[in-house]
């Protein structure tokens, strides 16, 4: 019976060993996302594993020969217990492959702690103590809250890590 099991890869390495693992006829679920990345003061976008250094293998070690996996060039190691492949609990390669977009990408949500409007208080930073409304996220990273500053309601991004409910 076909199940899905981890395999650890080089750094790296998930791309290079996917394609070899292909070639080899095994069934490799990679998923990606895409990721922000900050480079000589510009931000772009970029595929990344969801998982770094670990891919998925759809087989039945009954029948497949698993053990040429660890050789498999790009591979460090199938995840086993026991001398045996681990196999990954049924659904959760499913649920993850659910999330696709079209593009064959992770769709990653922003997480939303504060609902529009919900008092924050700003707890590090330039602002630290300062009480403001949550607007909305910005990004993954950063929030936008209002703020009255010199007599007028001002638009702010700070951290996330730096905003918390205010207890009042």
């Amino acid at each position: 019976m076909n199940r899905w099991y981890v395999a650890q890869t080089h750094p790296n390495g998930e791309e290079k060993a996917a394609w070899h693992l292909r070639r080899q006829d095994f069934s490799v679920y990679l998923p990606r996302f895409e990721k922000r990345r900050r480079h000589a003061r510009k931000l772009d976008w970029v595929k990344a594993p969801l998982f770094p250094r670990y891919l998925f293998i759809e087989m039945d070690p009954e029948q497949a020969r698993w053990r040429c996996i660890n050789s498999t060039v790009g591979i460090s190691m199938l995840v086993c217990h026991g001398g045996r492949p681990a196999p990954v609990p049924p659904g959760i390669v499913e649920d993850i492959s659910a999330r696709e977009d079209g593009k064959g990408l992770i769709r990653m949500d922003l997480v939303r702690p504060f609902k529009p409007g919900e008092k924050v208080q700003i707890t590090s930073g330039a602002m630290s103590d300062r009480t403001g409304v949550f607007q909305c996220a910005v990004d993954e990273d950063r929030v936008a809250l209002l703020l009255e500053l010199l007599g007028r309601q001002v638009s702010v991004r700070v951290p996330l890590a730096a905003v918390e409910a205010c207890a009042s």
